[in-house]
């Protein structure tokens, strides 16, 4: 799980950080959408990542504070994919198969809050 979140850290850092300019010769849609991108959906993708690696993290510490620090992701994700079905045309542009990576992100958060949930019940997490 760790892994999977700070795979999600450098994906956010490289997404935030792009040369635009760069990514519009290869990508104009893409480059596009990220300099349109408001700074409360950047913010809740940072969110998304940070709690989802701390949670990884507190989980490996067996902490039950990975629990609420899951359920924040999630809340997050569904926030910034809003934005990204309701206030774009990702899906007109990219096809319905642009949401298959956002809902395996969202099936992978709630994975990680029901393990840590199911950890606290067996007494495991503290």
């Amino acid at each position: 799980m760790l892994l999977w979140n700070l795979m999600g850290v450098a994906a956010f850092i490289m997404q935030y950080g792009a040369d635009l300019g760069q990514l519009a010769k290869t990508d104009p849609y893409s480059a596009r959408i990220f300099a349109s991108m408001p700074g409360w959906a950047w913010t809740a993708y940072a969110v998304a990542v940070g709690a989802g690696t701390l949670g990884a993290i507190l989980l490996l510490l067996r902490k039950a504070a990975a629990a609420p620090l899951f359920l924040l992701s999630i809340l997050a994700v569904v926030v910034q994919f809003g934005y990204s079905f309701i206030h774009t045309d990702l899906l007109a542009v990219k096809g319905p198969t642009a949401a298959i990576f956002p809902a395996m992100i969202l099936i992978i958060a709630l994975f990680q809050w029901r393990y840590a949930r199911n950890l606290i019940a067996k007494g495991v997490l503290r």
